[in-house]
Protein backbone atom coordinates (compact mmCIF):
# COMPACT_ATOMS: atom_id res chain seq x y z
CA UNK A 1 0.00 0.00 0.00
CA UNK A 2 1.26 3.50 -0.96
CA UNK A 3 1.21 5.75 2.41
CA UNK A 4 -1.75 7.96 2.50
CA UNK A 5 -2.48 11.09 4.64
CA UNK A 6 -4.68 10.63 7.67
CA UNK A 7 -6.57 13.61 6.56
CA UNK A 8 -7.17 11.63 3.62
CA UNK A 9 -8.82 9.01 5.10
CA UNK A 10 -10.80 11.11 7.37
CA UNK A 11 -12.43 12.43 4.09
CA UNK A 12 -12.87 9.37 2.29
CA UNK A 13 -14.63 7.90 5.28
CA UNK A 14 -16.90 11.19 6.13
CA UNK A 15 -15.88 10.29 9.57
CA UNK A 16 -14.94 13.44 12.33
CA UNK A 17 -11.80 13.64 14.12
CA UNK A 18 -10.80 15.73 16.59
CA UNK A 19 -7.03 15.90 16.51
CA UNK A 20 -4.18 16.46 13.91
CA UNK A 21 -4.38 14.56 10.74
CA UNK A 22 -1.11 15.46 9.00
CA UNK A 23 0.47 12.41 9.59
CA UNK A 24 0.93 9.24 6.79
CA UNK A 25 0.10 5.82 7.22
CA UNK A 26 0.83 2.81 5.06
CA UNK A 27 -1.40 -0.16 6.49
CA UNK A 28 -5.29 -0.40 7.03
CA UNK A 29 -5.38 -3.12 9.53
CA UNK A 30 -8.82 -4.94 10.91
CA UNK A 31 -7.22 -7.29 13.08
CA UNK A 32 -4.54 -6.42 15.93
CA UNK A 33 -2.22 -9.23 14.93
CA UNK A 34 -1.53 -7.12 12.08
CA UNK A 35 -0.83 -3.97 13.10
CA UNK A 36 2.30 -2.44 12.79
CA UNK A 37 4.04 1.33 14.29
CA UNK A 38 1.18 4.22 12.39
CA UNK A 39 -1.22 1.44 10.58
CA UNK A 40 -5.07 2.56 11.43
CA UNK A 41 -7.46 0.04 12.55
CA UNK A 42 -10.37 -0.09 11.62
CA UNK A 43 -13.25 -1.97 14.22
CA UNK A 44 -15.57 -4.01 12.17
CA UNK A 45 -18.45 -5.68 14.26
CA UNK A 46 -19.07 -9.49 13.55
CA UNK A 47 -21.78 -12.03 14.78
CA UNK A 48 -19.37 -12.94 17.25
CA UNK A 49 -17.01 -10.34 17.73
CA UNK A 50 -16.68 -6.70 17.83
CA UNK A 51 -13.25 -4.82 16.56
CA UNK A 52 -14.30 -1.91 19.22
CA UNK A 53 -13.41 -3.59 22.08
CA UNK A 54 -9.60 -4.03 20.36
CA UNK A 55 -9.78 -0.09 19.54
CA UNK A 56 -7.53 0.60 22.73
CA UNK A 57 -5.60 -2.37 22.14
CA UNK A 58 -4.28 -1.29 18.56
CA UNK A 59 -3.05 2.13 20.05
CA UNK A 60 -1.04 0.10 22.09
CA UNK A 61 0.61 -1.81 19.59
CA UNK A 62 1.18 1.41 17.36
CA UNK A 63 -1.83 2.32 15.73
CA UNK A 64 -2.16 6.08 15.17
CA UNK A 65 -5.89 6.48 14.92
CA UNK A 66 -8.87 3.88 14.70
CA UNK A 67 -12.08 4.31 12.82
CA UNK A 68 -15.21 3.63 15.19
CA UNK A 69 -18.56 3.98 15.21
CA UNK A 70 -18.23 5.78 18.59
CA UNK A 71 -15.98 7.17 20.84
CA UNK A 72 -13.48 4.43 22.60
CA UNK A 73 -11.59 5.71 25.84
CA UNK A 74 -8.13 4.89 25.01
CA UNK A 75 -8.21 5.45 21.49
CA UNK A 76 -8.36 8.63 18.89
CA UNK A 77 -11.01 7.62 16.92
CA UNK A 78 -12.34 8.98 13.63
CA UNK A 79 -16.39 8.16 14.06
CA UNK A 80 -18.48 6.86 11.14
CA UNK A 81 -21.91 5.88 11.21
CA UNK A 82 -20.60 2.30 9.41
CA UNK A 83 -16.93 1.09 9.84
CA UNK A 84 -18.13 -2.05 6.96
CA UNK A 85 -19.18 0.93 4.52
CA UNK A 86 -15.85 2.97 5.98
CA UNK A 87 -13.87 0.23 4.75
CA UNK A 88 -15.42 -0.12 1.22
CA UNK A 89 -15.44 3.82 0.78
CA UNK A 90 -11.71 4.10 1.67
CA UNK A 91 -10.81 1.18 -0.29
CA UNK A 92 -12.80 2.98 -2.93
CA UNK A 93 -10.96 6.05 -2.39
CA UNK A 94 -7.58 4.49 -3.07
CA UNK A 95 -8.42 2.70 -5.76
CA UNK A 96 -8.97 5.93 -7.74
CA UNK A 97 -5.88 6.99 -7.10
CA UNK A 98 -4.67 4.24 -9.60
CA UNK A 99 -5.34 4.43 -13.26
CA UNK A 100 -5.18 1.00 -14.04
CA UNK A 101 -7.16 -1.42 -15.81
CA UNK A 102 -9.10 -4.12 -13.10
CA UNK A 103 -10.97 -7.24 -14.23
CA UNK A 104 -13.63 -8.13 -11.60
CA UNK A 105 -14.77 -11.77 -11.94
CA UNK A 106 -18.09 -13.80 -10.26
CA UNK A 107 -20.13 -16.42 -10.90
CA UNK A 108 -21.84 -18.79 -8.70
CA UNK A 109 -19.11 -22.03 -9.27
CA UNK A 110 -15.32 -21.53 -11.10
CA UNK A 111 -15.07 -18.27 -10.10
CA UNK A 112 -11.70 -18.73 -8.05
CA UNK A 113 -10.30 -20.96 -10.88
CA UNK A 114 -11.38 -18.42 -13.69
CA UNK A 115 -9.70 -15.74 -11.55
CA UNK A 116 -6.30 -17.72 -11.37
CA UNK A 117 -6.49 -17.90 -15.06
CA UNK A 118 -7.35 -14.47 -15.61
CA UNK A 119 -4.24 -13.41 -13.27
CA UNK A 120 -2.29 -15.97 -15.52
CA UNK A 121 -3.23 -14.18 -18.91
CA UNK A 122 -3.12 -10.69 -17.38
CA UNK A 123 0.48 -11.15 -15.78
CA UNK A 124 1.91 -11.72 -19.31
CA UNK A 125 1.43 -8.30 -19.93
CA UNK A 126 1.48 -6.17 -16.69
CA UNK A 127 2.40 -6.68 -13.60
CA UNK A 128 -1.21 -7.90 -12.15
CA UNK A 129 -1.88 -8.10 -8.17
CA UNK A 130 -5.35 -10.53 -7.89
CA UNK A 131 -7.70 -12.21 -5.33
CA UNK A 132 -5.31 -14.58 -3.29
CA UNK A 133 -7.30 -17.24 -2.08
CA UNK A 134 -10.97 -16.65 -1.21
CA UNK A 135 -10.45 -12.89 0.46
CA UNK A 136 -13.51 -12.46 -1.79
CA UNK A 137 -16.50 -10.42 0.62
CA UNK A 138 -17.03 -7.20 1.57
CA UNK A 139 -13.88 -7.72 3.82
CA UNK A 140 -11.32 -9.15 1.69
CA UNK A 141 -12.19 -7.53 -1.18
CA UNK A 142 -11.07 -3.74 0.25
CA UNK A 143 -8.09 -5.55 1.66
CA UNK A 144 -7.03 -6.97 -1.76
CA UNK A 145 -7.31 -3.53 -3.44
CA UNK A 146 -5.14 -1.96 -0.30
CA UNK A 147 -2.38 -4.28 -1.78
CA UNK A 148 -2.39 -2.17 -4.88
CA UNK A 149 0.95 -0.04 -5.02
CA UNK A 150 2.57 2.23 -8.01
CA UNK A 151 4.64 -1.09 -9.26
CA UNK A 152 0.71 -2.31 -9.74
CA UNK A 153 -0.41 -2.40 -13.94
CA UNK A 154 -3.70 -4.29 -13.72
CA UNK A 155 -5.63 -6.17 -10.92
CA UNK A 156 -8.13 -9.35 -10.81
CA UNK A 157 -10.73 -9.00 -8.38
CA UNK A 158 -12.64 -11.96 -7.16
CA UNK A 159 -16.78 -10.86 -5.87
CA UNK A 160 -18.55 -13.50 -4.02
CA UNK A 161 -22.01 -12.79 -2.27
CA UNK A 162 -24.55 -14.37 -0.37
CA UNK A 163 -27.56 -12.17 -0.88
CA UNK A 164 -28.33 -8.86 -2.93
CA UNK A 165 -26.36 -6.12 -2.99
CA UNK A 166 -23.13 -7.20 -2.01
CA UNK A 167 -21.47 -7.36 -5.19
CA UNK A 168 -23.08 -3.97 -6.05
CA UNK A 169 -21.26 -2.26 -2.85
CA UNK A 170 -18.04 -4.16 -3.93
CA UNK A 171 -18.30 -3.10 -7.67
CA UNK A 172 -18.57 0.25 -6.34
CA UNK A 173 -15.59 0.25 -4.53
CA UNK A 174 -13.54 -1.28 -6.87
CA UNK A 175 -14.50 -0.15 -10.21
CA UNK A 176 -14.11 -2.82 -12.76
CA UNK A 177 -12.92 -1.64 -16.05
CA UNK A 178 -14.17 -5.76 -17.62
CA UNK A 179 -16.36 -7.62 -15.60
CA UNK A 180 -16.51 -11.62 -15.72
CA UNK A 181 -19.91 -13.66 -14.64
CA UNK A 182 -19.17 -17.25 -15.25
CA UNK A 183 -22.56 -18.85 -14.26
CA UNK A 184 -25.67 -18.81 -12.71
CA UNK A 185 -26.33 -22.11 -10.32
CA UNK A 186 -28.11 -22.60 -7.33
CA UNK A 187 -25.66 -21.54 -4.46
CA UNK A 188 -27.37 -19.30 -1.96
CA UNK A 189 -30.37 -19.92 -3.21
CA UNK A 190 -31.75 -20.66 0.30
CA UNK A 191 -31.63 -16.73 0.57
CA UNK A 192 -32.51 -15.34 -3.05
CA UNK A 193 -35.39 -17.75 -3.43
CA UNK A 194 -34.27 -18.35 -7.48
CA UNK A 195 -31.79 -18.39 -10.23
CA UNK A 196 -33.41 -15.58 -11.76
CA UNK A 197 -32.44 -13.64 -8.41
CA UNK A 198 -28.86 -14.55 -8.61
CA UNK A 199 -28.71 -13.35 -11.95
CA UNK A 200 -29.30 -9.99 -10.90
CA UNK A 201 -27.16 -10.40 -7.92
CA UNK A 202 -24.69 -11.04 -10.60
CA UNK A 203 -25.08 -8.65 -12.26
CA UNK A 204 -24.38 -6.19 -9.84
CA UNK A 205 -20.94 -6.27 -10.73
CA UNK A 206 -22.11 -3.76 -13.55
CA UNK A 207 -22.81 -1.15 -10.97
CA UNK A 208 -19.17 0.34 -10.54
CA UNK A 209 -18.05 0.01 -13.67
CA UNK A 210 -17.85 2.26 -16.31
CA UNK A 211 -20.65 2.50 -19.18
CA UNK A 212 -18.63 1.10 -21.90
CA UNK A 213 -16.68 -1.60 -19.50
CA UNK A 214 -16.78 -5.08 -21.52
CA UNK A 215 -18.73 -7.66 -19.86
CA UNK A 216 -17.49 -11.17 -20.32
CA UNK A 217 -20.10 -14.12 -20.47
CA UNK A 218 -20.43 -17.93 -20.39
CA UNK A 219 -22.90 -18.55 -23.28
CA UNK A 220 -23.44 -21.84 -22.33
CA UNK A 221 -25.35 -20.57 -19.39
CA UNK A 222 -29.08 -20.37 -20.29
CA UNK A 223 -29.20 -17.38 -18.11
CA UNK A 224 -26.34 -15.60 -19.13
CA UNK A 225 -27.22 -16.39 -22.62
CA UNK A 226 -30.18 -14.19 -22.34
CA UNK A 227 -29.17 -11.97 -20.14
CA UNK A 228 -30.27 -8.07 -20.91
CA UNK A 229 -27.24 -6.27 -20.69
CA UNK A 230 -28.26 -2.31 -20.99
CA UNK A 231 -25.65 0.58 -22.17
CA UNK A 232 -23.34 0.58 -25.10
CA UNK A 233 -20.60 -2.13 -23.44
CA UNK A 234 -18.68 -4.84 -25.52
CA UNK A 235 -20.41 -8.35 -24.68
CA UNK A 236 -18.06 -11.02 -25.08
CA UNK A 237 -19.68 -14.44 -25.29
CA UNK A 238 -17.71 -17.98 -25.16
CA UNK A 239 -18.94 -21.41 -24.95
CA UNK A 240 -17.91 -25.18 -25.69
CA UNK A 241 -20.98 -25.59 -27.28
CA UNK A 242 -22.05 -23.21 -29.72
CA UNK A 243 -20.04 -21.37 -32.27
CA UNK A 244 -22.29 -18.23 -32.72
CA UNK A 245 -20.11 -16.70 -30.09
CA UNK A 246 -17.14 -14.08 -29.97
CA UNK A 247 -14.68 -16.99 -28.68
CA UNK A 248 -15.32 -20.76 -28.47
CA UNK A 249 -13.43 -23.77 -28.07
CA UNK A 250 -13.36 -27.26 -30.28
CA UNK A 251 -11.19 -31.08 -30.95
CA UNK A 252 -11.37 -31.23 -27.16
CA UNK A 253 -8.91 -34.01 -26.33
CA UNK A 254 -8.62 -34.95 -22.88
CA UNK A 255 -5.52 -37.05 -21.23
CA UNK A 256 -4.60 -37.95 -17.42
CA UNK A 257 -2.29 -34.66 -17.53
CA UNK A 258 -3.94 -31.90 -19.50
CA UNK A 259 -6.38 -31.49 -22.14
CA UNK A 260 -5.51 -30.39 -25.78
CA UNK A 261 -8.15 -27.87 -27.61
CA UNK A 262 -8.67 -25.28 -30.05
CA UNK A 263 -9.24 -21.93 -29.49
CA UNK A 264 -11.68 -20.37 -32.40
CA UNK A 265 -11.89 -16.68 -32.61
CA UNK A 266 -12.42 -13.23 -34.83
CA UNK A 267 -8.60 -13.85 -35.44
CA UNK A 268 -8.65 -17.59 -36.51
CA UNK A 269 -8.10 -20.84 -35.02
CA UNK A 270 -5.03 -21.31 -32.59
CA UNK A 271 -4.27 -24.49 -30.70
CA UNK A 272 -4.15 -24.30 -26.47
CA UNK A 273 -3.62 -26.56 -23.79
CA UNK A 274 -4.43 -27.29 -19.97
CA UNK A 275 -2.39 -28.70 -17.51
CA UNK A 276 -5.37 -30.05 -15.89
CA UNK A 277 -8.65 -31.97 -16.50
CA UNK A 278 -12.95 -31.06 -16.96
CA UNK A 279 -14.12 -29.39 -19.84
CA UNK A 280 -15.77 -27.08 -17.76
CA UNK A 281 -11.96 -25.64 -16.92
CA UNK A 282 -11.64 -25.79 -21.04
CA UNK A 283 -14.76 -22.86 -20.17
CA UNK A 284 -12.63 -20.99 -17.84
CA UNK A 285 -9.78 -21.06 -20.18
CA UNK A 286 -11.86 -19.42 -22.84
CA UNK A 287 -12.82 -16.71 -20.53
CA UNK A 288 -9.47 -15.86 -19.50
CA UNK A 289 -8.80 -15.89 -23.41
CA UNK A 290 -11.45 -12.98 -23.84
CA UNK A 291 -10.03 -10.75 -20.93
CA UNK A 292 -6.90 -11.04 -22.50
CA UNK A 293 -7.84 -9.72 -26.08
CA UNK A 294 -10.31 -6.86 -24.15
CA UNK A 295 -7.06 -5.65 -22.62
CA UNK A 296 -4.86 -6.49 -25.74
CA UNK A 297 -2.37 -9.03 -24.25
CA UNK A 298 -1.03 -10.59 -27.41
CA UNK A 299 -2.51 -14.14 -28.68
CA UNK A 300 0.99 -16.21 -27.79
CA UNK A 301 1.07 -14.82 -24.25
CA UNK A 302 -2.53 -15.33 -23.95
CA UNK A 303 -2.02 -19.44 -24.79
CA UNK A 304 1.17 -19.13 -22.64
CA UNK A 305 -1.08 -17.63 -19.77
CA UNK A 306 -3.68 -19.97 -19.62
CA UNK A 307 -0.94 -23.46 -20.27
CA UNK A 308 0.75 -22.22 -17.01
CA UNK A 309 -2.01 -23.06 -14.89
CA UNK A 310 -2.25 -25.58 -12.11
CA UNK A 311 -5.14 -26.26 -9.60
CA UNK A 312 -4.22 -25.20 -5.96
CA UNK A 313 -5.01 -26.82 -2.49
CA UNK A 314 -8.72 -28.38 -2.15
CA UNK A 315 -9.93 -27.67 -5.76
CA UNK A 316 -10.09 -29.94 -8.40
CA UNK A 317 -6.61 -31.29 -7.78
CA UNK A 318 -5.74 -34.34 -9.00
CA UNK A 319 -3.00 -36.67 -7.33
CA UNK A 320 -1.86 -40.47 -8.00
CA UNK A 321 -0.49 -41.76 -4.27
CA UNK A 322 0.24 -45.81 -4.15
CA UNK A 323 -0.83 -46.46 -7.94
CA UNK A 324 -4.91 -44.62 -7.05
CA UNK A 325 -5.86 -41.55 -8.97
CA UNK A 326 -7.70 -38.92 -6.81
CA UNK A 327 -9.63 -35.74 -7.70
CA UNK A 328 -9.84 -33.57 -4.51
CA UNK A 329 -12.29 -31.09 -4.63
CA UNK A 330 -13.08 -30.62 -1.59
CA UNK A 331 -13.17 -26.33 -1.53
CA UNK A 332 -17.42 -26.09 -2.01
CA UNK A 333 -19.99 -28.36 -3.70
CA UNK A 334 -23.37 -27.21 -5.68
CA UNK A 335 -25.05 -29.15 -8.43
CA UNK A 336 -23.08 -27.07 -11.20
CA UNK A 337 -19.62 -28.22 -9.42
CA UNK A 338 -20.86 -31.52 -8.55
CA UNK A 339 -21.09 -32.04 -12.45
CA UNK A 340 -18.37 -30.54 -13.03
CA UNK A 341 -16.12 -33.11 -11.05
CA UNK A 342 -17.98 -35.97 -11.99
CA UNK A 343 -17.16 -35.05 -15.85
CA UNK A 344 -13.46 -35.12 -14.37
CA UNK A 345 -13.68 -38.49 -12.90
CA UNK A 346 -14.79 -39.77 -15.89
CA UNK A 347 -11.97 -38.23 -18.21
CA UNK A 348 -9.78 -39.69 -15.75
CA UNK A 349 -7.75 -42.21 -18.04
CA UNK A 350 -8.11 -45.86 -15.50
CA UNK A 351 -7.39 -49.31 -15.47
CA UNK A 352 -9.36 -49.76 -12.36
CA UNK A 353 -12.66 -48.72 -10.90
CA UNK A 354 -13.91 -45.30 -10.17
CA UNK A 355 -14.96 -44.28 -7.45
CA UNK A 356 -17.56 -41.88 -6.81
CA UNK A 357 -17.29 -40.51 -2.65
CA UNK A 358 -19.66 -37.84 -2.49
CA UNK A 359 -20.73 -35.73 1.14
CA UNK A 360 -23.21 -33.33 1.54
CA UNK A 361 -24.10 -29.88 -0.21
CA UNK A 362 -24.69 -27.17 2.33
CA UNK A 363 -26.87 -24.09 2.13
CA UNK A 364 -29.33 -25.27 -0.28
CA UNK A 365 -32.69 -24.18 1.03
CA UNK A 366 -35.64 -26.12 1.50
CA UNK A 367 -34.73 -27.75 -2.12
CA UNK A 368 -31.73 -28.99 -0.83
CA UNK A 369 -32.72 -33.39 -0.85
CA UNK A 370 -33.93 -32.26 -4.61
CA UNK A 371 -30.59 -31.21 -5.59
CA UNK A 372 -28.71 -33.99 -3.98
CA UNK A 373 -30.79 -36.64 -5.86
CA UNK A 374 -30.39 -34.73 -9.00
CA UNK A 375 -26.98 -35.11 -8.18
CA UNK A 376 -27.38 -38.60 -7.77
CA UNK A 377 -28.85 -38.67 -11.39
CA UNK A 378 -25.21 -37.34 -12.96
CA UNK A 379 -23.53 -40.08 -11.03
CA UNK A 380 -25.50 -42.53 -12.94
CA UNK A 381 -24.08 -41.24 -16.31
CA UNK A 382 -21.02 -40.53 -15.34
CA UNK A 383 -19.17 -43.86 -15.31
CA UNK A 384 -18.39 -44.37 -11.65
CA UNK A 385 -18.63 -48.20 -10.94
CA UNK A 386 -19.08 -46.91 -6.60
CA UNK A 387 -20.87 -44.30 -4.98
CA UNK A 388 -20.15 -43.88 -1.73
CA UNK A 389 -21.81 -41.15 0.35
CA UNK A 390 -21.33 -39.27 3.31
CA UNK A 391 -23.74 -37.04 5.42
CA UNK A 392 -27.27 -37.14 5.94
CA UNK A 393 -28.12 -35.31 3.17
CA UNK A 394 -25.87 -37.44 0.58
CA UNK A 395 -28.62 -40.45 1.26
CA UNK A 396 -30.24 -38.26 -1.59
CA UNK A 397 -27.54 -38.92 -3.99
CA UNK A 398 -27.97 -42.50 -4.28
CA UNK A 399 -31.85 -42.39 -4.53
CA UNK A 400 -31.15 -40.34 -7.15
CA UNK A 401 -28.45 -42.69 -8.99
CA UNK A 402 -30.83 -45.12 -8.32
CA UNK A 403 -33.61 -43.70 -10.41
CA UNK A 404 -31.63 -43.30 -12.91
CA UNK A 405 -30.58 -46.81 -13.37
CA UNK A 406 -27.32 -47.44 -10.72
CA UNK A 407 -27.26 -50.47 -9.94
CA UNK A 408 -28.64 -49.96 -5.75
CA UNK A 409 -25.83 -52.58 -4.62
CA UNK A 410 -22.73 -50.73 -5.79
CA UNK A 411 -23.83 -47.52 -3.42
CA UNK A 412 -23.22 -47.48 0.49
CA UNK A 413 -23.85 -44.70 2.64
CA UNK A 414 -21.71 -43.78 5.87
CA UNK A 415 -22.20 -41.26 9.03
CA UNK A 416 -18.94 -41.63 9.78
CA UNK A 417 -16.07 -39.83 8.00
CA UNK A 418 -13.67 -42.57 9.78
CA UNK A 419 -15.62 -45.32 8.93
CA UNK A 420 -15.62 -44.51 5.17
CA UNK A 421 -11.81 -44.04 5.16
CA UNK A 422 -10.83 -47.17 6.70
CA UNK A 423 -13.43 -48.88 4.11
CA UNK A 424 -11.67 -47.30 1.38
CA UNK A 425 -8.61 -48.26 2.64
CA UNK A 426 -10.03 -52.13 2.06
CA UNK A 427 -11.12 -51.41 -1.34
CA UNK A 428 -8.88 -49.36 -3.64
CA UNK A 429 -6.16 -51.07 -5.47
CA UNK A 430 -3.73 -50.23 -8.21
CA UNK A 431 -5.37 -48.38 -10.78
CA UNK A 432 -8.26 -46.95 -9.63
CA UNK A 433 -9.14 -43.27 -9.77
CA UNK A 434 -11.61 -41.51 -6.59
CA UNK A 435 -13.81 -38.45 -6.83
CA UNK A 436 -13.46 -36.60 -3.33
CA UNK A 437 -16.17 -34.03 -3.37
CA UNK A 438 -18.40 -31.80 -0.66
CA UNK A 439 -19.76 -28.97 0.77
CA UNK A 440 -16.03 -27.15 2.85
CA UNK A 441 -18.20 -27.91 6.05
CA UNK A 442 -17.89 -32.02 5.57
CA UNK A 443 -14.09 -31.87 5.49
CA UNK A 444 -13.95 -34.73 2.69
CA UNK A 445 -10.66 -33.81 2.38
CA UNK A 446 -9.81 -35.98 5.90
CA UNK A 447 -10.69 -39.09 4.21
CA UNK A 448 -7.74 -38.26 1.54
CA UNK A 449 -5.40 -37.81 4.03
CA UNK A 450 -6.26 -40.64 5.76
CA UNK A 451 -5.70 -42.74 2.70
Amino acid sequence: MEQMRLSEIVEAVKGSFGYPADAMTDNISTDTRTITEGSVFLALKGAKFDGHDYAAKAMELGAQAVITERPVQGARCIVVDSTAKALLDLAGYYRDKFDIPLVGVTGSVGKTTTKDMIALVVSQKYKTLKTQGNLNNEIGMPKTLFGIDKTTQAAVIEMGMSARGEISRMSMSCKPTVCVITNIGVSHIEKLGSQENILAAKLEILDGASAGAPLVLNMDDKFLANAEVHGLRKVWYYSVKNKDCDVFAKNIISRNDGIDFDICYSGGIVPARLNCIGTHNVKNALAAFCVGLALDVPVDDILTGIESFRPEGLRQNITRKNGVNFVVDCYNAAPDSMKSSLSMLSQVQTNGMRYCVLADMLELGEKSAEYHKKVGKYVAGSGADRLYCYGDLARNYIIGAVENGFDKRHCMHFSDRDELADYLKKKLVNGDSVLLKGSRGMALEEVFKAL
